[in-house]
């Protein structure tokens, strides 16, 4: 599901990530080797010659209708003789690397098809979703997964067409972004992906490329900032994370970054103005609310999981998610009443397209109301 990155670095893996530099004494970048060099807008969005044909003789050639031709698009892309294409949320890839390897994640999916629908005369273009409901963890790095699908606009509705149905949007949805912007995630996922292999060199070059596409691209500005710190160029590093809070001063992953950044320099006034604001960010982000949540469950401190999951719930009630994470807070307390009432919101908030999930909801459900009643009964 993995779209777009935007890296949270906990003060003590920045501290230990380099070795101490002062400002006058930066780790100095080697310039790219060409191997390093990132590809161009062209190549990324290049169509390939079988794949061309492909859509050719599936798409554009027997039907006229683009409603038809959206469908027949889909079908080419995910049907076994065709493209076949299957889901890697770590297979950020041009259009000719996803067709050679016929794997996708949600960016990459978002780019082929855009760029084969339009090229099938359809009116269709990139959306984004600031945040979705999935964080996870990986080398000390906690990463914020971002979202983009495809939106396509037929006889003036808008049909939307996501490789993941069942992701949690924030509560503003999609919004339509520009080309430059979209090859900013692209550059910008390259470049978390190559920080995270240690290919320090590379990672610059991605993240440099992202910003000359969208120099207003806050995750780009954020991951550099990152990336300076790691490399010992603290001062670089400051500007970085200025720079991204000019642009979003309620930017979570930048305030917890350069809050870090300045206890690491000393600055603990600055630091703690930082980590003050990023506290009211978070109090009132209902995803970070369920991020905490779920890690109190985790270390089985169920009154505090309990009360963030109410948190996030207060602050976007409709997440089926939400209730189902304070559904299970409440059951492992023992408190199989509430957990009940938590599980029926949650099945009845999943969807009429969600019916594996309501049925999975369901089935905990039927699993409660069974212990309840065994419970009365022993009383």
């Amino acid at each position: 599901m993995s779209a777009w990155k935007m890296l949270y670095v906990p003060a003590l893996l920045l501290a230990l990530s380099a070795p101490p530099a002062t400002a006058a004494d930066p780790v100095p970048a080697p310039a790219p080797s060409i191997a390093d060099v990132p590809p161009t807008p062209e190549q990324i969005l290049a169509i390939p010659p079988e794949l061309q044909a492909l859509l050719k003789q599936r798409v554009i050639a027997p039907v006229y209708s683009r409603e038809q031709r959206v469908q027949r698009l889909v079908h080419m892309i995910f049907d076994e003789d065709a493209m076949h294409l299957s889901y890697d949320p770590y297979a950020t890839q041009t259009l000719t690397e996803t067709w050679q390897n016929r794997r996708a994640n949600c960016l990459s999916f978002t780019l082929l098809f855009v760029t084969l629908a339009r090229a099938a005369d359809i009116d269709a273009r990139v959306q984004e979703v600031a945040q979705v409901v999935t964080w996870h963890e990986d080398q000390g790095a906690i990463y914020n997964i971002g979202h983009v699908n495809a939106g396509v606009n037929l006889d003036g509705r808008i049909a939307v067409v996501d490789l993941d149905r069942n992701v949690l949007y924030d509560r503003y949805g999609p919004q339509q972004i520009d080309p430059p912007r979209a090859l900013a995630h692209f550059y910008n996922n390259r470049g978390a992906m190559h920080m995270s292999e240690g290919n320090l060199v590379q990672a610059r070059a991605y993240f440099q490329a992202a910003l000359a596409q969208e120099p207003d691209f806050v995750a780009g500005w954020n991951n550099l900032g990152v990336l300076d710190a790691r490399s010992g160029n603290l001062v670089d590093a400051e500007r970085d994370y200025r720079t991204a809070l000019r642009i979003k001063p309620r930017n979570a992953a930048s305030l917890t970054n350069a809050s870090a950044l300045y206890r690491r320099l000393g600055d603990t006034r600055q630091a703690g103005l930082l980590a003050r604001r990023l506290q009211q960010v978070q109090h009132s982000d209902p995803f970070v609310q369920f991020r905490l949540g779920n890690e109190a469950e985790q270390r089985h401190d169920y009154t505090d999981a309990i009360r963030a999951y109410r948190r996030a719930i207060s602050l976007y009630s409709t997440a089926h998610q939400f209730h189902f994470g304070l559904a299970r807070a409440y059951f492992l307390t023992g408190d199989n009443r509430r957990a009940s009432v938590e599980m029926s919101k949650a099945r009845d908030l999943a969807g009429t397209n969600a019916d594996f999930l309501k049925a999975q909801y369901q089935a905990k459900l039927d699993t409660l109301h069974r212990l309840r009643q065994g419970t009365a009964a022993v009383n």
